[in-house]
């Protein structure tokens, strides 16, 4: 784990002491892996631990789901079904306010949790667009916030138009001030830098720039960038030179779910990284999804980032 990791995971324990206690669910909560993390979380008094593991039906529940998904057709027996699911119990305990976040999907897809969280969370008020961040820790200090970036949409949106890439670059912008603590440096990312090549691609990214500078005209950001614009300061200097953002981008966003995706996993295997992640943005109140093939340091992980996006 590089430094950057500790240090990032520290800061976090860190505001997480100072903050009021939050409860935390866990839908999985047979898995050994959730256990652990959670036995630590509760031993370190970090979090308040609340580990399901059964089918439970729950009048309280299943009429909370139903009341939200009668216009969709469910009917109150579905509703009942549905809702004594551990993972729809768990969204359905956050939507409820008996609970301040969740973690799920150590064991279910991340389709399978995200859904749940969209069926029983919902988006937050203004929100079109839901999608997934990691947080990057990478060998070099340097780079980002001391050593962190945000790499965004890594799991959800995976064609997005320019107007999602927008809405994905203002919820990134306000993961990384949440979590990074730092003011963002947005980077739209391309294969091209400032119309170095003409590309639908590439222009869907021009586009969004403009739609980012109507909507959110103080944050930082700019675009289209090639990655070594947007992290070199050299590069930055000679390919957009007078940009707030080229060679100190912290928060990087990219055109597609496969280059996001793809881009992360090369700087976590081959760059010796460590990523966070991914952390859902957008909703209303926080449930974050797990790969399944995380580790009990994963989980401890994203329960503290999740009880801080529940501040």
């Amino acid at each position: 784990m590089p430094e950057s990791a500790k240090l990032f995971l520290a800061h976090l324990i860190e505001r997480l002491r100072r903050a009021p206690r939050k409860r935390i669910v866990f839908p999985e909560g047979a898995d050994a892996r959730v256990q652990s993390a959670a036995s630590r979380l509760q031993k370190e008094g970090l979090i308040d631990v609340i580990l399901l593991e059964n089918e439970v039906r729950d009048a309280k529940y299943a009429h909370l789901y139903y009341t939200r998904r009668r216009a969709k057709g469910i009917t109150q027996m579905e509703a009942e079904e549905v809702a004594s699911k551990p993972l729809y119990r768990a969204a359905l305990m956050v939507a409820a306010g008996d609970a301040d976040g969740a973690v799920g999907g150590a064991v279910n897809t991340t389709a399978e949790t995200v859904r749940a969280a969209l069926h029983c969370i919902g988006p937050r008020a203004g929100v079109r667009t839901i999608s997934g961040v990691f947080f990057v820790c990478v060998a070099d200090r340097d780079q980002g916030h001391d050593g962190v970036l945000a790499f965004a949409d890594c799991a959800l949106v995976v064609d997005p138009c320019a107007v999602e890439v927008a809405e994905i670059a203002i919820s990134t912008a306000h993961s990384t001030r949440v979590i990074m603590g730092a003011e963002p440096k947005v980077a739209l990312l391309s294969f091209s830098t400032k119309g170095s090549a003409k590309h639908p691609h590439s222009e869907k990214m021009v586009e969004a720039l403009r739609i980012l500078r109507e909507r959110a005209p103080d944050l930082a950001v700019d675009g289209e960038f090639q990655a070594d614009t947007a992290l070199v300061t050299s590069v930055g200097a000679v390919k957009a030179p007078g940009s707030p953002v080229a060679g100190r981008a912290n928060t990087l966003i990219f055109p597609d779910l496969a280059s996001a995706n793809i881009g992360y996993k090369l700087v976590e295997r081959l760059g010796g990284a460590a990523a966070y992640g991914p952390v859902l943005q957008g909703l209303a109140k926080p449930m974050n999804d797990l790969s399944r093939g995380c580790s009990a340091e994963d989980i401890y992980g994203t329960a503290i980032i999740t009880a801080l996006q529940a501040e």
